[in-house]
């Protein structure tokens, strides 16, 4: 028998590092989408191409391109293109900030750049919409900052509430986890079974006993608090905060929502309606004209509804129709009408209604799916939150182990 020749390793290394960096370079390339968008309310509509997101698409740098390419602060050159590149689109954004501000070092700004194709550190704080701690060097904050974009968001405790006195003592969203975490310690990591604590050296569970000092008694109970607001705002977004944004924010404002641990486009409609309404960059609507802007209305997205360029409610169009554009549809739409006999009215109608129900189950589809993907990010909350705990445990262990001499 005759062994079969191998190629080297270093050959096949060669092979799958430049497999790997096909395939990365394919997922940073991102559709471009037609919309029309008025950047001055008493300016004429201009027609704009937005970026789309795919599954694995950086949201943070997607939302921030988009905010600028609507503001007329970089474009997307020629016309004609259908996608860019990440590589394409980082060129534009720094060159923006290099000649829109050209005696600030954006240095931080720059190197956190490349971060952005896989998500941003941000914290939060539950007192204020603009409020945000920085992370590290504090570059997340600086991009934004420099680009002259606002960043928001609606995770607000109501200062009524009762967890109003706790979550102004923590502030922001890594302190708090921090204290749970500290909690779940003191209590042998019973915090996340049961919550009915009675007084130091009494749980809720009848096989378990904790020797609680009042310091730790305190931290419980303050953990106990922080706990339920999480659980009840799993969307990130409280009806205090979306009443705040809606209050806070200037009509035609533009600016980033911190949301679901993404980021999108927000903006205040002008005008006496002066609704919120998200960019909707979500690649299945690429063919879908009507579909441009999604109404914030609730905090988990149940009641919301997409509305066109023009912001007049739509849905998309599904069936034959997917990816025609309006006039399309509507040419498309009058050669059957003229086609149909008086005995075929009857049909039509019934097809009217079969489509109507397809646009409800269509609707609900993707409202099913965002309720997933943000059970799926609880979950993913969880874990990380239960890794932090073993980790203070194993390193308070280890301090225990040792001895001063």
């Amino acid at each position: 028998m005759t062994d079969q020749l191998q190629p080297p390793t270093d050959t096949r290394q060669s092979r799958n590092a430049s497999h790997e960096s096909i395939q990365s370079s394919l997922e940073e390339v991102w559709y471009l989408k037609e919309i029309s968008f008025k950047a001055d309310k008493d300016a004429p509509s201009r027609r704009y191409k937005i970026i789309t997101q795919n599954f694995n698409g950086p949201c943070s740098f997607i939302a921030i391109c988009n905010i600028l390419i609507l503001r007329d602060r970089i474009q997307i050159q020629p016309w004609e293109r259908t996608t860019v590149s990440y590589e394409y689109l980082s060129r534009l954004v720094a060159e923006y900030l290099l000649t829109a501000s050209p005696e600030v070092d954006i240095s931080a700004a720059l190197s956190v750049m490349p971060a952005t194709r896989k998500g941003m550190d941000l914290n939060p704080l539950f007192t204020g919409s603009g409020l945000f701690r920085p992370a590290g060097s504090g570059g997340e904050l600086k991009l934004f900052e420099q680009a002259g974009i606002k960043l928001v968001h609606g995770w607000l405790v109501d200062p009524s509430s009762p967890e109003y006195e706790v979550l102004s003592r923590t502030e922001d969203y890594d302190s708090s986890v921090n204290l749970l975490v500290e909690a779940d310690h003191a209590t042998k990591g019973n915090l996340v079974v049961s919550d009915d604590f009675g007084p130091p050296g009494l749980s809720g569970r009848p096989d378990t006993i904790y020797e609680l000092s009042l310091d730790e008694q305190r931290k419980v109970e303050d953990a106990l608090v922080i706990r339920n607001f999480i659980e009840n705002s799993p969307s990130q977004l409280t009806y205090h905060g979306l009443f705040t944004l809606a209050s806070e924010l200037e009509p035609g404002a533009l600016v980033a929502l911190f949301r679901n641990s993404h980021l999108s486009v927000l903006y205040k409609a002008p005008g006496d309606d002066g609704a919120l309404y998200t960019l909707a960059t979500d690649q299945v609507f690429l063919h879908e004209p009507s579909v441009v802007w999604e109404r914030l209305e609730d905090v988990d997205g149940g009641s919301s509804t997409f509305v066109d360029s023009d912001f007049v409610r739509s849905s998309p169009a599904g069936g034959d129709y997917a990816g025609h554009t309006a006039e399309t549809a509507l040419a498309a739409l009058e050669q059957q009408a003229r086609a149909l006999t008086l005995d075929e009215t009857a049909d039509e109608a019934i097809a009217r209604q079969l489509q109507m129900e397809e646009d409800e189950v269509t609707r609900n589809y993707y409202v099913n799916r965002e309720k997933n993907r943000m059970e799926k990010e609880r979950i993913e909350h969880e874990r990380a939150y239960e890794a932090r705990r073993q980790a203070m445990a194993a390193t308070r262990n280890k301090k225990k182990d040792c001895v001063i001499m």
